[in-house]
């Protein structure tokens, strides 16, 4: 018996099926959502991922745009940008892609994007918003966690839950929602004593750290429910044996690409967890759907139309 896959690219659909039908209602009482991105040069990974967030509006009926400023832009020429994006009626969400050049000072520019269109969810008082249980924009994949928990049946209230990474954008965040959620939560970190120990205690262990299959079984109490939050991606040979070994299907694959990708969970976890995210194909579509989803809550928040109770996650 191994772990039940927890299918994000299934709940991903659902979660978008309802937003496009929210985008259908709003745009016909002439409240179309509106997603501006700001890219700012040439980086390769942050293209593949902006490209997504855009081709993710176009499915759902969000309108979108792209800024794409050259890589010498300074701080107060995108100050500007960012400023004149705030003023725009029609735009409800604002994306600034990171990481930005060293130029400029990304956290200048990440505070002065409107709390009302910040769709990340970055800005200081969308965490103090989410730390003292008011309704404003929550960060994407922690947002997207707690929809594939709740969407899996996983109950959350009573529950013992580890976070094991701590950064604003993942880390805190989750664990700020679990306990929102009335879990009791404990979050790790590189100077936690006896990580293994700790670990083992969870009902619900979200690994976060960005450090390939480092959760293994000894991590893991039987029968509890594993969040993978990593994207790793393994080019070592030995690596690869450490995670894969004996694995045929992704042997081929390695050998074809001279890589593969794994999360922070070690492929042998599954076979004592209850419930694990596969990587690819777990958090990963969430992040983007629950993106679109604080499109549409902003515009509503913003606009004075009711939030149903999808955009309160």
């Amino acid at each position: 018996m191994g772990a039940v896959i927890l299918d994000g690219n299934k709940i991903s659909s659902e979660i978008r099926e309802e937003v496009a039908e929210e985008v259908k209602t709003l745009t016909a009482a002439g409240m179309r959502p509106g997603l501006a991105v700001i890219l700012v040069g040439n980086n390769p990974a942050s293209e593949i991922y902006v490209r997504g967030k855009v081709k993710s509006c176009e499915e759902l009926g969000i309108y979108s745009e792209k800024h794409t400023p050259l890589d010498t832009i300074s701080t107060g020429e995108l100050l500007e940008l960012v400023q004149d994006l705030n003023r725009r009626e029609e735009i409800d969400g604002i994306l600034v892609q990171l990481p930005l050049p060293g130029q400029v000072d990304s956290k200048k520019i990440l505070m002065a994007v409107d709390p009302a269109k910040d769709v990340d969810g970055f800005h200081p008082v969308n965490v103090g918003f989410l730390s003292t249980q008011r309704p404003g924009l929550v960060p994407c994949t922690p947002a997207g966690i707690i929809e594939i928990l709740k969407r899996s049946n996983i109950p959350i209230a009573g529950q013992e839950a580890v976070v094991v990474g701590r950064s604003d954008i993942v880390g805190k965040p989750t664990a700020m929602l679990l306990i929102n959620g009335n879990a009791t939560v404990t979050v790790c970190h590189s100077k936690t004593r006896d990580l293994p120990g700790v670990c083992r205690r969870a009902d619900i262990l979200v690994a976060a750290m960005g450090r390939a299959g480092m959760i293994t079984r000894d991590f893991v109490k039987r029968g509890a429910t594993l969040i993978d939050v990593g994207i790793n991606k393994v080019t070592d040979r030995a690596e690869f044996e450490r995670l894969f070994a004996g694995n045929v299907k992704r042997e081929e694959a390695f050998r074809a690409k001279g890589s593969t990708l794994v999360g922070d969970v070690h492929p042998e976890v599954a076979e004592v967890a209850g419930a694990i995210t596969p990587v690819p194909g777990g958090v990963g579509p969430l992040t983007i759907a629950m993106l679109m989803v604080n499109t549409v809550k902003a515009a509503k928040m913003r606009r004075g139309a009711e939030v149903p109770a999808l955009s309160r996650v």
